[in-house]
């Protein structure tokens, strides 16, 4: 009886768990335009019915995007906003390090303060391009 039940719980909890992949599998989001192929050798990589997706809104000026394969995140700056954001398929999107590029005390009079190009190290810290410091930074703490 002991073993039935173990087996029945584990049941359950790979059947839920399944459940919670298929919701995430058919997450629609809005599309927006079309891939344009100058080669056909991009459709090695790029299924051709592929489409571009809006998987989040709100954003000024957005580009230096950096996937996280570690941490199943996508990392990147609205460059007037002076913020990082991060996407998650569980969460969307979250404010991830404000400010990301100028980070004086007086006020910034730069149309563009932000952080813009995003990497990862060889030891897998976040590094940025900051335009309001004029500087390339290297964030100390952990990713997540």
């Amino acid at each position: 009886m002991k073993s039935s039940l173990i087996i029945l719980t584990a049941f359950l909890l790979f059947a839920c768990d399944n459940e919670k992949k298929e919701k995430q599998d058919n997450q629609m989001y809005k599309t927006t335009g079309t891939f344009e192929r100058f080669d056909p050798s991009l459709d090695l990589i790029l299924d051709t019915n592929v489409k571009a997706e809006i998987i989040a809104e709100g954003f000024e000026w957005s580009e230096g995007a950096l996937w996280v394969e570690k941490e199943n995140m996508l990392l990147f700056s609205d460059v007037p906003m002076n913020t990082i954001y991060k996407w998650t398929e569980s969460n969307g999107k979250e404010t991830y390090l404000k400010p990301s590029g100028y980070t004086g005390s007086e006020p910034s009079i730069s149309k563009e303060p932000g952080s813009n190009g995003l990497t990862l190290d060889s030891d897998g810290s976040l590094v940025m391009c900051q335009h309001g410091d004029r500087r390339v930074a290297r964030m100390d703490a952990a990713l997540s």
